[in-house]
């Protein structure tokens, strides 16, 4: 039985490395078209434009934190402001639909101060309600 323990372990292996070489090798790739896209960020303390255009058929509220009152927002209607640099760092804006209906925001990044804020119809209650420019320069939407 010693001398056939070799020979059943040489066949076995050869079995198994046989069936390795019909298996492809995984190949490293990239994401390719199907990439995340890269998160917003800007400089910290740059200033910044922000544009907020209210792309929903009803009344949007929005109201920068640190003791501003809402400003309306109607159907289609677009506002900037300007905010930021290094005595501004953050900023919140908070956002509701009037009709109490969810909000869905999408935001990009059209140059390299501006921060666009499109607020849309729908989303998962309660909805999109805050963008918050971090003192990291990092943007986060609630």
């Amino acid at each position: 039985m010693s001398k056939l323990l070799p020979t059943l372990v040489l066949v076995a292996a050869s079995l198994l490395l046989g069936d390795a070489g019909q298996i492809n090798p995984a190949a490293a790739g990239t994401c390719a078209d199907k990439c995340p896209p890269p998160p917003i960020q800007f400089i910290p303390g740059q200033r910044i434009t922000f544009e907020v255009v209210n792309l929903t058929s009803s009344l949007v509220q929005m109201q920068r934190v640190l003791g501003t009152d809402p400003i309306p927002l109607n159907p289609g209607q677009a506002v900037s402001f300007a905010r930021g640099g290094s005595t501004d760092p953050n900023l919140s804006v908070l956002l509701w639909d009037a009709t109490g209906l969810p909000l869905r925001v999408n935001i990009g990044k059209p140059n390299a101060r501006t921060l666009r804020i499109e607020v849309r119809p729908g989303g998962r209650p309660p909805g999109d309600r805050t963008v918050y420019l971090k003192d990291d320069g990092r943007v986060a939407v609630f």
